[in-house]
């Protein structure tokens, strides 16, 4: 009786910690943009130099992501995100106790690098676990936790602040720690022989993985510049900056089931070229209008459209008729969190030039280069 009991507990514990392992990575890579004066002022620093601190997660992140699929495939997908989030634990850890920005930076790495073996191998689970027809929905629930961690990381980050800003990667810490005890499901295997990385680098999917770069780049990585206009415009404290970032993955949450139900109705491409066209124009918003109440909302709004954009880049690469469907959705997320490791480093500089443009360019390019990049045809990626 016990046995028959505990398995099917066992298997939906598992199953939730799937959706919440979606969590972490936002979680980890934003937990910083609302905090970096403080991070600079502790660590003897600008602003700017502890703006480093986001790409220094979020580009090996990218980076090694590109692999992290394949080869988490081949080594086995519950030791590998185990060993992943132990990694986490430790790297939160030392972000913690880091008394120099180099050594701060060098635990960011290796969070980033840890983190890479589990965002793809999560949604590879999720697609084999999931009847094609409701895909739409379960990515939705998926990006539900994935705006969680978005929407709570600045907030966190913020409450931290006021005491001690470390105080935000032992949050980071607890999390791994639960979800490693926990693990996730066991997936039926779904590619004969080894997977290989050649049959997920194909030209759809880095179409799409360009477009999944373009949406996270220059609209759900612009937390950090929303956080620079939050301070020099409306003179916002860190925890009423963490309340205004929290906004756009608030959003999200709120309509992540209802955007992934629609994506299962219109396909991927439409629910990606609504998402980066509103996009555009909420990001525009967002970054001239001189009145914080409008602001605040085309930021919220934005996280709705940065939903329709997740889900849609999620599910083209998940429907994939190729062999490594978990090198292929790896491929796509690398670019996708590529874009928003290099928002920071390439708008910063363009924000001290120019606050306005700091945010019209990405809305322009989000707006000209999405619809000529997504396939037509996405569900034969």
């Amino acid at each position: 009786m016990t046995e028959r009991s505990s398995g099917p507990h066992r298997s939906s514990l598992e199953r939730t910690a799937l959706y919440a392992g979606g969590f972490l990575g936002p979680f980890g890579g934003g937990i910083v943009a609302s905090i970096l004066p403080e991070i600079g002022d502790d660590l003897g620093v600008s602003t700017s130099a502890a703006a480093s601190s986001l790409t220094a997660y979020l580009l090996p992140f990218a980076l090694l992501m590109l692999v992290s699929g394949t080869l988490g495939a081949r080594w086995g997908q519950m030791r590998t995100v185990r060993i992943a989030y132990g990694v986490h634990l430790i790297s939160s850890l030392a972000c913690f106790l880091a008394p120099t920005l180099p050594l701060f930076l060098g635990a960011r790495v290796l969070q980033g690098c840890s983190n890479s073996f589990t965002t793809p191998l999560l949604l590879a689970a999720l697609a084999s676990t999931t009847p094609r027809k409701h895909l739409g929905r379960a990515l939705g629930i998926f990006g539900a936790f994935q705006a969680a961690g978005q929407s709570s990381a600045p907030l966190v980050g913020g409450l931290a602040a006021e005491v001690d800003w470390r105080l935000a990667f032992l949050v980071i810490a607890l999390v791994a720690a639960v979800l490693g005890l926990i693990g996730t499901p066991n997936s039926p295997p779904t590619e004969a022989g080894p997977p290989r990385l050649r049959d997920a680098l194909t030209p759809s999917v880095l179409r799409i993985g360009m477009v999944a770069l373009l949406g996270w780049g220059a609209l759900g990585g612009l937390s950090f510049l929303v956080a620079f206009r939050a301070e020099d415009v409306f003179a916002l404290s860190p925890t009423e900056r963490g309340l205004l970032l929290t906004s756009f993955g608030v959003a999200g949450i709120l309509t992540a089931r209802l955007i992934g139900d629609i994506v299962d109705r219109i396909g991927a491409r439409s629910a990606v070229l609504l998402g980066t066209t509103c996009g555009a124009v909420l990001i525009a918003a967002t970054g001239t209008v001189p009145l914080l109440a409008v602001a605040a909302v085309a930021w919220f709004i934005a996280g709705a459209a940065g939903q329709f954009v997740l889900v849609g880049v999620n599910a083209a690469a998940l429907s994939s008729p190729g062999p490594n469907r978990t090198g292929a959705v790896s491929v796509v997320q690398a670019l996708r969190f590529t874009g928003y490791a290099l928002a920071p480093i390439t708008l910063a500089p363009l924000y001290v030039i120019s606050p306005a443009a700091s945010f019209l360019a990405p809305a322009l390019l989000l707006a000209v280069l999405a619809p000529i990049l997504m396939p037509r045809d996405s569900t034969s990626a």
